[in-house]
C-alpha cells in the first residue's frame, strides 16, 4: 500500500469546566467531548523522504509548525520509519473554532502512518505520542464520548450520545485559544457545567437533559470579546422544527 485516504473528525464541547490554573502556565480541565460527522479528509503517500504537507486551505502553515508535521516526525522517530510522506489536506473544519481542527489531523497522521508504514503501534501507543503534539490529540486518537481532565489527556470514554443533527454555526472571526485562557478569571466565575448530570443524561440516552446543560466557561471570556457569539446562541435557542 503507497497511499491512504482518513477522515478527521471534529469535536465539540458538551461541557467545558476549567478547575484551576497550573504552575507550568496550563489549565486543569473537566469536559466532556464528543465527536461530530463534520471532517477534514487526509490523503498520505509514501516518498522517499521528508515530510511534505499540501492543502487546499490558504490560511495554515505547511511546515514543521503544522500539527501534521509534528505528528508524522514523532511516528518516523518512533517507529524507525525512514521512508517519508506526502500528505494533501482537505480543510472542512472552520479554523480557530474550538473544534479541535488541527487535533484532528494530527490524530489521522498518527493513525495514517501506523498503517501506511505498518508501524504496529497500539492505541495507547499513540496516545503516549499524541499528548506531545497537544492536549486535544489523545482525545482525536480515541474518538467517540470522553470525560477529559487533567489537560485534557486523562480520558474516560463516555457512552456516545443519541443520534441526532446537530447545527454548527461559525461566524468571521478566528478565537485565539492562549488569549482565551490567558484572559479567564477562574476566582470571578459564577458558575460551572453541570458536568455530572451531561454524563447521566448521556447514559440515559436523553438528548434534552444534554442539550439543556450545555454550558462552557471559556465564553466568560469570548462573548465578551466577540458579542456575535451570543448573538448566535439566541437565535439558535428560538429554532423550531
Amino acid at each position: 500500500m503507497n497511499t491512504l485516504t482518513l477522515k478527521a473528525y471534529a469535536k465539540i464541547n458538551l461541557g467545558l469546566d476549567v478547575v484551576r490554573r497550573l504552575e507550568n502556565g496550563y489549565h486543569e480541565v473537566k469536559m466532556i467531548m464528543q465527536t461530530v460527522g463534520l471532517c477534514d479528509v487526509l490523503t498520505f503517500t509514501k516518498q522517499r523522504e521528508g515530510i511534505t504537507i499540501r492543502t487546499d486551505s490558504g490560511e495554515l502553515p505547511t511546515d514543521k509548525n503544522n500539527l501534521i508535521y509534528k505528528a508524522a516526525l514523532l511516528m518516523q522517530q518512533e517507529y524507525n520509519i525512514k521512508e517519508g510522506v506526502a500528505v494533501y489536506l482537505q480543510k472542512n473544519i472552520p479554523i480557530a473554532a474550538g473544534m479541535a481542527g488541527g487535533s484532528t489531523d494530527a490524530a489521522a497522521t498518527f493513525h495514517g502512518l501506523n498503517r501506511l508504514f505498518e508501524a504496529g503501534a497500539t492505541q495507547e501507543e499513540l496516545l503516549r505520542l499524541a499528548v506531545k503534539v497537544g492536549a486535544d490529540v489523545p482525545f482525536c486518537i480515541m474518538g467517540g464520548a470522553a470525560l477529559a481532565e487533567g489537560i485534557g489527556e486523562i480520558l474516560t470514554p463516555l457512552a456516545s450520545m443519541p443520534a441526532c443533527r446537530l447545527l454548527i454555526a461559525k461566524p468571521d472571526i478566528n478565537v485565539s485559544t492562549r488569549f482565551v485562557y490567558e484572559n479567564l478569571q477562574i476566582d470571578t466565575l459564577s458558575g460551572h457545567p453541570d458536568i455530572a448530570g451531561i454524563m447521566k443524561a448521556i447514559q440515559e440516552e436523553d438528548i434534552y437533559g444534554v442539550a439543556a446543560r450545555l454550558s462552557n466557561v471559556l465564553e466568560t471570556v469570548t462573548i465578551k470579546e466577540y458579542p456575535v457569539i451570543e448573538e448566535i446562541k439566541q437565535v439558535m435557542k428560538h429554532i423550531r422544527q
